[in-house]
């Protein structure tokens, strides 16, 4: 009688069937794609000149201040209402511009909504907020 330990068996592992399992799956992916044909179509495609420069809408920038003062271009408005933002709006406002508002976060509610009244009265429909990246402010 032999009473020694039996050595247990180690596990093999056989990669054939897992290889003809992934053959199987590759042929199957290949007959069923489908390839977009572009020659089916006769196109013309336009012409892009690329040194012509884009036309881009004349922006008006509005800035507000986070205790609510107002600076339209680069220029600091003294009076806060309504009908000064309108009047310093006057001028600039021409056919196809856009307004750009570009409000602190702190910035009061009124004072952008005293921008959009004098923006609706001067007609300047085309109206964006400007808005600040989180990766610009540091967040992750």
């Amino acid at each position: 009688m032999k009473f020694g330990r039996q050595r247990p068996e180690e596990p093999e592992i056989n990669l054939i069937p897992f290889i003809d399992v992934l053959l199987v799956i590759l042929i199957f992916l290949m007959l069923t794609t489908t390839y977009s044909r572009f020659t089916e179509l006769q196109l013309s495609l336009p012409v892009a000149d690329a040194e012509a420069l884009r036309e881009r809408p004349q922006e008006i920038v509005v800035a507000i201040a986070a205790d609510g003062r107002y600076a339209i271009n680069r220029t600091p408005l003294t009076a806060r209402g309504v009908e000064a933002v309108a009047q310093a709006l006057r001028p600039l406002a021409v056919e196809g511009s856009v307004l750009v508002v570009s409000a602190d976060a702190a910035a009061p509610v009124q004072a952008v909504i005293s921008v959009l009244d004098a923006a609706r009265r001067e007609g300047l429909t085309r109206i964006t907020f400007a808005a600040q990246t989180s990766s610009a402010l540091g967040a992750p």
